[in-house]
């Protein structure tokens, strides 16, 4: 598959990156890495689709985000040997991952400066995503969050360009992703169920109008 996270290296680099990499398959429900245990390689999703998951100071779990192929995870083990997983990765369906040890990255680096170039812009494309979230929920309104959520889920659940898109989250996983209560996220949803952007099932959540998230007011 195309890595557009790997642009920044130049093609001998990049075949060589992928060349140590190590496949690695986990079975839906399996747990890719646990928090807290010792960082020591990067994840490259390459099929299938995993949960970001965090304990909550209740003991509930919450998840943070959902990553598809193309997606990355694990990528402050390149940093040092001392580093530690900030969160569990769970498998929410059979998935294949390329994993690349932070030795096998050391040396890439050593042979080749462009990865030197690929870790600042992980690094980088990580801090802002974390920056827009912190953003997002401290000035957006819940009907804002809900609906980039849905729309951004719907876009890593998308079988095809068009169409309906079924996204196998429950309401309280997508009160986790926003940052809200399982309550005022259903109060949006059933907003968007009653403007036909959404329809809402058993452990599901159907986008019927891509565009509609993006639309204010959803519809």
């Amino acid at each position: 598959m195309d890595w557009p996270l790997l642009a920044s290296l130049d093609p001998p680099a990049r075949e060589a990156l992928l060349a140590s990499t190590r496949v690695r398959t986990f079975a839906k429900g399996e747990t890719l890495v646990h928090a807290d245990d010792a960082a020591d390689s990067l994840h490259l999703v390459e099929a299938g689709r995993v949960a970001v998951r965090v304990s909550t100071p209740d003991g509930d779990t919450a998840i943070l985000n959902v990553l598809g192929p193309g997606d990355y995870f694990g990528e402050l083990s390149l940093l040092g040997p001392k580093a530690v997983r900030s969160a569990s990765i769970v498998a929410l369906e059979p998935v294949r991952t390329r994993a690349l040890s932070a030795a096998a990255f050391t040396r890439l680096r050593a042979a080749n400066r462009s990865a030197e170039q690929l870790l600042l812009s992980l690094l980088a494309r990580r801090v802002e995503e974390l920056s827009d979230r912190l953003v997002e929920v401290m000035y957006a309104g819940m009907d804002v969050r809900v609906s980039r959520r849905l729309a951004e889920l719907a876009e890593t659940y998308a079988a095809a360009p068009t169409g309906p898109v079924v996204i196998p989250l429950t309401q309280d996983h997508l009160a986790g992703l926003v940052g809200g209560t399982r309550p005022s996220v259903n109060q949006v949803l059933q907003r968007l169920a009653a403007l036909g952007v959404v329809e809402l099932g058993r452990g599901r959540i159907t986008v019927l109008d891509r565009d509609g998230l993006r639309r204010p007011g959803g519809g």
